[in-house]
């Protein structure tokens, strides 16, 4: 073993700064490769993350950006809940509650503390979709009104004590899923992908000793909290406004208003959601762990997106939002479809600080994860029982520079993807009959904005069918002239019953035969339609980004 340092030159803290994201990214790949459901191994709807023993972010991998920093979050609530030395060599802890993690039920956070020598250096996390936790409806319900019907809620509970595994626990877990043995094969690859993170720091630990990875990252935690003062600080002072709404509440409700305020005082910033609605009926709350998770997401994404995120990030930002509202939600409010106001709302940070950030804010983009849930049973196995899950890809918003990307995943969910046809196919009985990119449904701009997705799925058994699409109300807008985008749509084709048309649906029984086709809105434009290069005009309609109608009623195209 070397010989430790107080001091560290800055060649050596490179290294580590790079092994402590490298360590991260080796969990991530461990998880996704070792997981049962496609959800996870195709989808990738995971993240993990290195902890320290203080519970600050030493590396965190590619994964859901919505996932920024709150894992560190559900530790430091664990531990102040308990204390930190609730947390014991050989603990695997698992948790799904809502009100700690944020996030939905379907959302396992699994920690695993790191010790040496008997003391604590760190921790291993990682959260994953596990398919069902025992919600009233397969997967997760669309239409719940309570925390109570989205599945079985758990507190930090060790699945591992002492190294041991807690097999009546494991089962009981097992044993309240619709599809237990797969929620048990996900379940350990993360422990699996935790056990990597454990491996790597000791070996890191090993190579450099202590003191040099304590001043190591500290000195990196220095260098980031400076680097987003300074970025702050260049923006000017004052306060900065947006606001937009949900189409309902999942329920039928009214729209559901989101208001956003922005304080830039000097090097430090607050984002404040007073205004918002108060918790709703419906499933769209969520906890306030995920909130500050979605805030950062939007900081990141305009204000210093080149660094990685570690324990010196968001020092100098504070998120306030009022217990017992939609952002800061308390039992027993529904927290099943959490994510689409966290999607509005990081959106909304970007419009907030677009008059003070124009060069770098973006139009709005489709903004939702847009999901869609087959299930049933397939009659090619034997009727097995199945549930698919997948978001769809949708337009991002025109920037200056650039336009906005066609059929990307959402902002919330960043690396999460819709699975391959081939995948999906010879999964599930149902046939994607067409996918593509939807001509003109992004907005017109000197920089346009990215078109939406549509994909047609016909079922090939009776199935039933759940569908969460969002963001007609408050479609993706364009900035500084730019257009706003199309927002989503969806029909039904039945066999021997009338077309219907609804972005909403829970447990919908139908028949085989059924086509349903979604279509996702696109992005928002960026610069007056006017100023757009005639060739890149051309090249939109010959690529079909575009039609000629569309490019004469908006640029004005004269062929």
């Amino acid at each position: 073993m070397k010989a430790e340092n107080k001091q560290v030159d800055p060649v050596t803290t490179e290294i580590i700064r790079n092994a402590f994201t490298s360590i991260a990214e080796d969990m991530n790949a461990t998880l996704i490769r070792s997981a049962y459901t496609p959800v996870i191994y195709e989808g990738k709807d995971c993240a993990v993350a290195l902890i320290d023993a203080n519970g600050e972010v030493l590396g965190q991998s590619l994964g859901l950006p919505l996932f920024l920093g709150n894992l560190e979050l559900c530790i430091k609530l664990i531990a102040e809940k308990n204390g930190w030395d609730y947390f014991k060599e050989g603990d695997v802890i698992y948790t799904n509650d809502a009100y700690i993690t944020g996030t939905h039920l379907n959302d396992a956070t699994i920690i695993i503390p790191i010790f040496r020598d008997g003391k604590r250096i760190g921790f291993a996390a990682s959260r994953a979709h596990w398919l069902d936790v025992g919600a009233k409806d397969p997967g997760q319900p669309v239409d719940s009104h309570e925390i109570y019907q989205e599945g079985v809620r758990w507190g930090p509970t060790r699945l591992y004590k002492n190294g041991k595994a807690r097999d009546d626990v494991i089962d009981l877990l097992r044993q309240n899923s619709r599809f237990g043995d797969e929620l048990v094969g996900d379940l350990n690859a993360q422990i699996a992908a935790g056990r990597i993170g454990d491996m790597r720091l000791q070996t890191l630990y090993d190579r450099f000793g202590e003191n040099t990875i304590t001043a190591a990252r500290e000195r990196i935690f220095e260098q980031t909290r400076l680097q987003e003062q300074n970025s702050i600080a260049a923006i000017e002072d004052g306060s900065y406004y947006a606001e937009g709404t949900l189409d309902d509440d999942g329920l039928g409700s009214d729209p559901v208003p989101i208001k956003v305020r922005i304080d830039v005082k000097g090097e430090n910033m607050e984002v404040n959601l007073d205004g918002s609605s108060p918790q709703v009926r419906g499933c769209i709350n969520c906890g306030i762990t995920q909130t500050i998770a979605a805030v950062r997401v939007g900081f990141k994404h305009i204000v210093n997106p080149e660094s990685p995120v570690n324990g010196g990030s968001f020092q100098s930002l504070t998120v306030t939002a009022a217990p017992g509202s939609m952002f800061y939600a308390q039992e027993p409010a529904a927290c099943a479809w959490y994510f689409s106001s966290l999607g509005l709302l990081i959106d909304l940070i970007g419009k907030a600080l677009a008059p003070a950030l124009p060069d770098k804010a973006a139009g709005a983009h489709y903004g939702d994860s847009m999901v869609v849930y087959i299930g049933g049973e397939d009659p090619r196995k034997n009727n097995t029982r199945f549930l698919m899950v997948e978001p769809t890809t949708g337009g991002w918003g025109g920037f200056n520079g650039g336009d906005g990307a066609d059929s990307l995943i959402n902002l919330v969910n960043g690396s999460f993807r819709d699975l391959p046809i081939e995948i999906f196919e010879s999964k599930y009985p149902v046939l994607i009959r067409s996918y593509g990119i939807r001509t003109d449904s992004g907005g017109a701009g000197c920089y346009r904005g990215g078109n939406g997705t549509y994909r047609e799925y016909e079922l090939k058994s009776e199935a039933s069918v759940t569908l969460w699409f969002e963001r007609s109300h408050t479609a993706a807008w364009g900035l500084l002239g730019g257009k706003d985008g199309i927002g989503p749509e969806i029909s039904i084709n039945e066999p021997g019953e009338k077309t219907r048309h609804c972005l909403k649906a829970n447990s919908l029984s139908l028949k085989p035969g059924t086509v349903i086709k979604t279509q996702t809105g696109g992005g928002g434009g960026w610069g007056e339609p006017e100023k757009r290069d005639r060739k890149l005009i051309e090249s939109d309609i010959k690529n079909r980004y575009i039609s000629r109608e569309h490019a004469r009623e908006l640029y004005g195209y004269l062929e």
